[in-house]
């Protein structure tokens, strides 16, 4: 079941978080992302409190976490966007993650469904999200989902420095 996050969650989403910065940090998964930089606990209350974020839950634990909303960071200023669209019918996919623990199991793919549906409730027809050039992983996920990589924005992402930002679009 997916469902809006509340206070309650961020302990769970800050927890993958970490596992996750583990795995990165004993060279068993390449994300890109920092720990102390992005995520961070702060991250999963800033979007609770934005009342954004989104949990996958099976059998009552926390396996997948997301933020959706309607906001292009600005590196996407420097898209070269396939379908030129308004903001309101744009719905973006912000850090999607699935704990090391639950990996392989489809859920990265449901979640993606999931904000498809979103997407389409809420009367937006483009989808766009990001991911660092170095998740690999991710990247052959959205192309699989359709996704098409529309370029790759060098910048200072989330805190983070020198990270190839690879922009993804799909339209529905």
């Amino acid at each position: 079941m997916i469902r809006k996050a509340n206070k309650n969650d961020i302990s769970s989403v800050a927890k993958i978080y970490s596992d996750i910065h583990d795995r990165e940090e004993a060279g068993l998964t390449t994300i890109g992302w920092i720990r102390s930089i992005y995520p961070t606990e702060e991250t999963a209350t800033k979007s609770v409190a934005d009342d954004e974020l989104y949990v996958l839950e099976v059998g009552g634990s926390i396996v997948a976490s997301a933020r959706i909303n309607q906001v292009q960071d600005s590196m996407y200023a420097d898209g070269n966007w396939e379908f030129p669209t308004s903001d309101s019918d744009v719905m973006v996919l912000h850090t999607l993650t699935v704990s090391p623990a639950e990996i392989r199991k489809g859920y990265g793919r449901q979640f993606v469904a999931f904000y498809e549906n979103y997407a389409r409730e809420n009367g937006c027809s483009c989808l766009r999200m990001d991911t660092n050039e170095r998740n690999t992983t991710a990247r052959a996920m959205y192309k699989k989902l359709g996704y098409k990589e529309i370029g790759i924005v060098p910048c200072e992402f989330n805190g983070i420095k020198g990270v190839n930002l690879v922009l993804l679009e799909k339209k529905i």
